[in-house]
């Protein structure tokens, strides 16, 4: 059985940063990607950052959040992070981390997730 247990979210005003972190249990966190999804309010779960399964690797983000959000992983640590700089008031969601079967940016691709972590960003 996996887990994921986010940590980090808050309350910052805009411009501001945050970090989150995710911690999965198991031995196999680092064969598999990694993602970081939000959901805000009335609207559907969206994708914001993946990193592939080694610590150096391919990532990918949304185009709402690029150059202002940084994605990376520490496998020794079973730790995924989602550096978040630049906030807007638009980024307020629940964010949640999940372990992928694949390299993608569509939810379908992650089979475990974690409760998710409230940020909220005032103007």
């Amino acid at each position: 059985q996996v887990q994921l247990v986010e940590s980090g979210g808050g309350l910052v005003q805009a411009g501001g940063s945050l970090r989150l972190s995710c911690v999965a249990s198991g031995r196999t966190f680092s064969s598999y990607p990694m993602g970081w999804f939000r959901q805000a309010p009335g609207k559907e779960r969206e994708f914001v950052a993946a990193i592939n399964w080694w610590s150096i690797g391919r990532t990918e983000y949304a185009d709402s959040v690029k150059g202002r959000f940084t994605i990376s992983r520490d496998n020794a640590k079973n730790t995924v992070y989602l550096q978040m700089n630049g906030l807007k008031p638009e980024d307020t969601a629940v964010y949640s981390c999940a372990r992928g079967t694949r390299f993608s940016v569509s939810l379908d691709s992650y089979d475990y997730w974690g409760q998710g972590t409230q940020v909220t960003v005032s103007s």
